[in-house]
């Protein structure tokens, strides 16, 4: 597989994870999320779920089994998020490796094609899913006000080498004008 497929998501969300809508989950029949924490559910610099990530996962999980999988290493970080959600937790992934989201997948007990690899990098989050076959989603990053400079410096060199290789990051925009509880 080239690296332009293996770079490119199956669905860009165009915003953060809570435009991640119980109508698009049924859309593309996705029965479990792998969730990455640092930057996708909650900034880089912070250890606590804010209250709309807590009530959106409150929303999907009745439709969706949850597993959170950082790279990050702190393991009381990702422990205190993960129990702060009340959702199972891998630390230390080291995506790309699909090592630990398999673990997680098989622990879902889901087809692989059934579960969605939810991040806000291509080169860890969307690379990792994508080589395991799973649906994968590219969200925006959550991030503090002042922290964007460093957090899209990262990402635009990540957009930029990936076009280059051939990955389109605007075909697949999802619709933000639909009320995000449906």
């Amino acid at each position: 597989m080239s690296w332009g497929k293996l770079l490119q998501p199956d669905l860009i969300l165009g915003g953060s994870i809570l435009n991640l809508t119980p109508k698009i989950l049924q859309a593309h029949n996705l029965q479990g999320l792998v969730l990455d924490v640092d930057e996708t559910l909650v900034p880089i610099n912070s250890a606590d779920a804010c209250p709309d990530l807590q009530s959106w996962i409150e929303l999907v999980k009745p439709l969706t089994k949850i597993w959170l999988v950082s790279n990050n290493i702190s393991q009381d970080r990702i422990r205190r998020i993960g129990e702060s959600l009340d959702v199972p937790y891998i630390a230390g992934a080291a995506k790309p490796s699909g090592r630990k989201l398999k673990r997680a997948v098989d622990d879902m007990n889901l087809p692989v094609d059934n579960v969605a690899m939810v991040g806000d990098r291509l080169f860890t989050d969307v690379l990792a899913g994508n080589r395991l076959g799973m649906f994968t989603i590219l969200v925006e990053p959550m991030v503090h006000v002042g922290d964007e400079l460093r957090t899209y410096h990262t990402r635009n060199i990540e957009v930029w080498i990936s076009q280059m290789l051939g990955v389109t990051l605007s075909h697949y925009q999802a619709d933000h004008s639909q009320d995000p509880h449906n």
